[in-house]
């Protein structure tokens, strides 16, 4: 919409002579689109304001969604809507935050309030700052089918979800979150379309054969055509950058984006988010999910890398969660062992090229001269958790004591840590797999996929069906529970664990030479000592169920307990490690527990 009240309307349909845009409201009418270079289809008419619906009328007489659709307050089968600008922003000075001071919250707006909408997210945003979050993530929100879908069947790629409340429900609520010193991370899916009312290969080439991923035909990023295709994505990162003033977007599966270029997409998005950070004044980040251990994502253009700002670290979790559950089954089986979980703390991955058994490959490589800031770490996350047949959240999988250590070992991280909506207070509502397609086939098919996904784990029980309004509601959070009993006790230890990491030098240091890690197999212990120029501390975790001794650092350092994660403040057993512990003495460790010593007290 432009300010005189017309509207601009441009199409890439390369396989179409002709294109005509069919206003039905306010009034009924039907322009031709003047065709041009490219195959691009545009015409401004007068007098379409914001509200005005639309669709595009191909040769065929078939009207389609616009595929740049800003609104599809019909769904994704429905017309398109001209959304304005003139949003009433309060966040002038904002410039958003260094990527290393991020503390990132993963969320879904369905789930996360009993609205489910953007607008149900803003009044629990102090609470989120005030536990020690700097950054709130939410999984995408690009037009889907229906009123439940995690966001990955998103189809109107430039259209917030209509359920979840639109363009002017995004930008309150980003907005109210800038207002609170909270950054906004976008998730963006740039590695496929969603089955239900995917029309975008209707007007062009899109969509490749050459190439297949899980989800279907690849999207065409090196083929015929592709340098349009190219421009649609990059276009939808800087519209959510400039339009919606989000801080960061975090990249669904890159490792499914295909593309032999000499100069590849995932590089191109890189520079032109940048490009656009700089011209507005702003930090803009982007974070890649990869399972490629693949550090040219994140390392400089100069040096050959893409230039992405961070990326998910699935070695992290999966080493975690090996030590804390003893699950071995899929994925699972290439961890379980101490040093697994110490390698990655080194340096961002646990495998850097030798042998995976669950790929029967060598995987990865060594991410030189990367620092702990290129990395996002988690205990939990929407994968990890809702890709499980019964959605199940660590506080089903574990106890108390090991929701405690598996919180610390994120947090006392030298990487960006990342918490997923309700583990700060052990949330115990599943987070489950759920859509909302009306293709009575396509949802049949989901349930058959989904069933087969669960083979590699050995779960062989009936799913959830995730076509039930009822997987949807169990999934929601009940923040009540952060009031009572065991979950406020964590809430509080989650806290602190934050305060500490913000307040304590050697705590918020990312860089990895200033960690020194440890490991023994044998007695499942492992220490880490951080160090900056102004401090230093260490953090012994024991992952077995047995009292076990490990060693301080070597030196002359008199170390200071500041947590016993065992200590009966924290509803544990009882503490066994000492109050001071000498450089190179043993000290003992109660089970399936942690103690953080400074090289001074505090208070």
């Amino acid at each position: 919409m432009l300010p005189d009240g017309s509207t601009k309307f441009t199409v890439w349909a390369p396989q179409h002579e002709r294109v005509e845009v069919h206003i039905s409201e306010p009034a009924d009418r039907i322009v031709p689109l003047e065709s041009g270079a490219r195959g691009y289809h545009s015409a401004t008419v007068d007098v379409v304001a914001a509200g005005a619906l639309y669709k595009l009328r191909l040769p065929d007489a078939r009207e389609l969604s616009d595929p740049a659709s800003r609104f599809q307050p019909e769904g994704v089968h429905g017309r398109s809507q001209v959304v304005a600008d003139d949003f009433g922003w309060t966040d002038e000075r904002w410039r958003g935050r260094e990527l290393a001071d991020y503390v990132i919250y993963e969320l879904h707006t369905g789930t996360f309030s009993a609205e489910g909408t953007f607008d149900g997210i803003i009044p629990w945003l102090d609470a989120v700052v005030e536990l020690g979050i700097t950054a709130i993530e939410v999984m995408p929100i690009a037009q889907f089918p229906g009123a439940r879908n995690w966001g990955y069947d998103g189809v109107s790629m430039f259209a917030p979800q209509n359920s979840y409340g639109g363009p002017d429900g995004l930008r309150r609520l980003v907005d109210a979150a800038h207002s609170r010193g909270l950054g906004v991370v976008l998730d963006v899916v740039y590695n496929h379309l969603g089955p239900e009312g995917n029309y975008l290969g209707e007007f062009g080439p899109y969509f490749t054969d050459r190439y297949w991923t899980a989800w279907g035909s690849a999207m065409n990023y090196d083929g015929p055509g592709s340098d349009e295709v190219r421009r649609f994505f990059l276009e939808n990162a800087l519209m959510w950058v400039r339009d919606y003033h989000i801080d960061a977007l975090r990249l669904d599966a890159v490792h499914a984006i295909i593309d032999t270029s000499a100069r590849t997409f995932l590089q191109e998005l890189a520079e032109a988010v940048h490009a656009e950070a700089a011209r507005l004044g702003r930090r803009i980040h982007l974070i890649a999910e990869t399972d490629l251990n693949d550090p040219r994502i994140v390392s400089a253009p100069e040096s050959g890398g893409y230039g992405h700002d961070a990326q998910w670290s699935d070695d992290f979790h999966h080493a975690l969660h090996a030590l804390i559950t003893g699950e071995n089954d899929g994925y699972y089986a290439d961890f379980g062992e101490t040093e697994h979980l110490a390698k990655t703390l080194r340096q961002g991955y646990a495998y850097t090229g030798q042998h995976s058994q669950f790929r029967s490959r060598r995987h990865g490589a060594m991410p030189v001269g990367l620092g702990g800031e290129k990395f996002v770490v988690c205990s939990q996350n929407h994968d990890q958790v809702g890709n499980r047949m019964l959605g199940e959240r660590l506080s089903t999988l574990t106890s108390f004591e090991g929701l405690k250590v598996a919180a610390a070992a994120t947090i006392l991280s030298p990487f960006i840590p990342m918490l997923f909506m309700g583990e700060e207070y052990g949330e115990t509502a599943p987070f489950l797999y759920f859509v909302d397609h009306s293709d009575k086939e396509l949802l049949d098919a989901v349930r058959k996929g989904r069933a087969a996904e669960f083979t590699a784990f050995g779960w062989d029980a009936e799913p959830p069906d995730p076509g039930a309004p009822e997987t949807h509601a169990q999934s929601r959070l009940r923040h009540e529970l952060a009031s009572e009993g065991e979950h406020a006790t964590l809430r509080d230890f989650y806290k602190m664990l934050l305060r500490l990491r913000r307040t304590h030098a050697a705590l918020g240091d990312l860089c990895l030479t200033n960690a020194v890690v440890t490991a023994s197999n044998d007695t499942k212990t492992l220490v880490m000592r951080r160090f900056s120029d102004q401090a230093e501390s260490f953090v012994a975790f024991n992952f077995s169920d047995e009292i076990v001794e490990c060693t301080a650092p070597q030196g002359e350092t008199l170390w200071h307990r500041v947590i016993d994660s065992a200590d009966e403040k924290w509803r544990g057993s009882g503490a066994v490690s000492p109050q001071q512990a000498q450089g190179g003495k043993p000290l003992k460790l109660a089970p399936m527990s942690f103690a953080l010593y400074l090289e001074r007290a505090i208070g």
